[in-house]
């Protein structure tokens, strides 16, 4: 099965879906059944304890459904610790600078690439001995790395954040974004509009892709046919409220 990176070079679009509460370890087998192409574990907002986002990688990694983590904050101990665990990628929150995104790539992928620290009897290796020099190399070149624009500063350091090898994907958190342009929500004003055009442009020009996450569909289905290959979403809780819509009248509200 190819990986998301391969997939996304190959042109393919995917679409996945945010791990906000749930910590039973059965999530990742419940998303990869409703057609989700991955699942981002939201170790910036969530209360995940480090067991329980192990737990639900090694779901995934035995299923075959890629897993990623979105860090707290670029340190060293977060990047590494979700990479041990055997993480498909990482998530860096509010990416405003090229040195971000230079320290994620120096903290999650193996030399000559970054420094990430070797220890190869661990989940990310299924605990099997493996070849390490041929496993670095191919870790490094299936680790998914997204840097999330949020700001009017990453937008305005798209091009110097994209230029960093090693990064795969700008991709926009809409609500943030539109919170520090002082539009919360005005997800079709035309400067929003401009910055999430100028996102895609950049990554496009990079040879790297862009995505964005919406609770909803409404506004995440234009984007869809602009050239983001990348997509997010909804989320477990978010699914679960979307699937207790009918509730109301089944008890006769």
């Amino acid at each position: 099965m190819a990986g998301l990176k391969q997939r996304l070079r190959a042109g393919e679009q995917i679409l996945g879906t945010m791990v906000t509460t749930f910590a039973c370890p059965d999530i990742a087998r419940l998303l990869q059944n409703a057609g989700f192409d991955f699942f981002i574990v939201d170790c910036e907002h969530g209360a995940f304890t480090t067991r329980e986002v192990a737990n639900i990688l090694a779901e995934a990694r035995g299923i075959g459904m890629p897993g990623l983590v979105r860090i707290p904050e670029m340190r060293r101990e977060h990047a590494l610790k979700f990479m041990e665990m055997g993480a498909s990628g990482l998530l860096l929150p509010n990416t405003e600078s090229a040195d971000q995104a230079r320290m994620l790539v120096d903290c999650a992928k193996y030399a000559p690439m970054g420094h990430r620290g070797v220890s190869l009897s661990r989940p990310h290796t299924d605990f099997k001995k493996v070849n390490g020099p041929d496993y670095m190399k191919q870790s490094n070149e299936d680790t998914l790395l997204l840097c999330q624009i949020e700001s009017r500063a990453g937008v305005e350091h798209i091009e110097e954040i994209v230029a960093v090898e090693g990064i795969d994907v700008a991709f926009i958190g809409p609500n943030d974004m539109t919170q520090d342009y002082g539009k919360l929500d005005h997800f079709d004003d035309p400067e929003i509009v401009a910055a999430f055009e100028r996102v895609i442009a950049a990554a496009q020009a990079a040879g790297k892709f862009s995505g964005v996450h919406f609770g909803s569909s409404e506004p995440l289905r234009p984007w869809l046919s602009r050239g983001m290959q990348c997509n997010m979403w909804n989320s477990d809780s978010g699914l679960l409220a979307l699937g207790a819509a009918g509730l109301a009248g089944l008890k006769g509200e």
